[in-house]
């Protein structure tokens, strides 16, 4: 005979949930617990113990790709925007552990792993030290976090063949203060595939771009890693894409998270 878990534990002030939750449970270091909206019954109730397993491992690889470890964060599911399919998104109140850790998930019914990459994106910005969040290059690294870490589950947000539609323009040598437009975001996801394709890992990638802050660019990050001026970096870019046979069709064009699936991890 099965039973409704009962909660062992207030939940924290949510972002913008305002009903009910339902706590399910913690993981076993106490790095992440999750609640969820009871209303969406065994659906949401399982989503939310794939991530009382997952939520360990998210956090291991997240402190791996940034160097760092993390502090303990709690987790709401529901149907943001009323949608139980992924697609509502996820959040949080800040860029770091102390105004970040309450995170809000979206259902996905059936389809566990993209709760561990929408948990991934917000939980890889609060390693971000205050810089990043809420601008178009750090969008960017926390949605290549998220693909890494979830097994790319969360396809479906591709920006980069946007960025390519319309033109590709340059936002390699700025940043948008944003985190909400798709051609910039998505010339910093091609941007990391292309890095990436060069040997450079997601760790690396991530720490330079967390110390340049929110003045840095993908063209100060470009040169940071390869110790070429960052003004060659555009030019070289451009130049990629260009040659790509089939253009730009995914956020991984250069077919990086392929290559590198071995490895994906290594700070080398």
């Amino acid at each position: 005979m099965s039973h409704p878990i009962k909660a062992t534990r207030l939940p924290p002030a949510w972002p913008t949930y305002t009903g009910s939750a339902q706590y399910v449970g913690t993981s076993a270091s106490g790095r992440v617990s999750v609640w969820v909206d009871p209303s969406l019954g065994q659906p949401g109730l399982a989503n939310a113990q794939w991530l009382v397993q997952d939520g360990d491992r998210i956090a291991a690889a997240n402190d791996t790709i940034f160097g760092t470890t993390g502090q303990p964060v709690s987790v709401m599911i529901y149907a943001i925007g009323g949608q139980t399919n992924g697609t509502g998104g996820a959040d949080h109140g800040g860029c770091d552990y102390s105004s970040g850790s309450a995170i809000e998930v979206d259902a996905s019914f059936g389809s566990n792993p993209r709760i561990t990459g929408l948990f991934e994106a917000e939980l890889s910005e609060c390693d971000m030290g205050g810089n990043l969040c809420g601008y178009s290059n750090g969008e960017a690294l926390s949605r290549w976090c998220a693909a890494i870490v979830s097994g790319n589950a969360l396809a479906d947000f591709a920006t980069a063949p946007t960025w390519y539609q319309d033109g590709m323009p340059d936002w390699v040598d700025r940043t948008e203060h944003t985190d909400q437009d798709p051609d910039s975001i998505g010339c910093g996801m091609a941007f990391i595939s292309w890095l990436m394709r060069k040997g450079y890992a997601i760790g690396p990638i991530a720490r330079a771009m967390v110390a340049l802050g929110d003045s840095g660019t993908l063209a100060a990050l470009y040169a940071r890693l390869t110790g070429s001026p960052a003004g060659d970096a555009w030019p070289a870019f451009q130049a990629a894409v260009q040659a790509l046979p089939n253009g730009v069709t995914t956020d991984d064009p250069f077919g990086a998270a392929a290559l590198l699936a071995h490895r994906l991890l290594s700070l080398a």
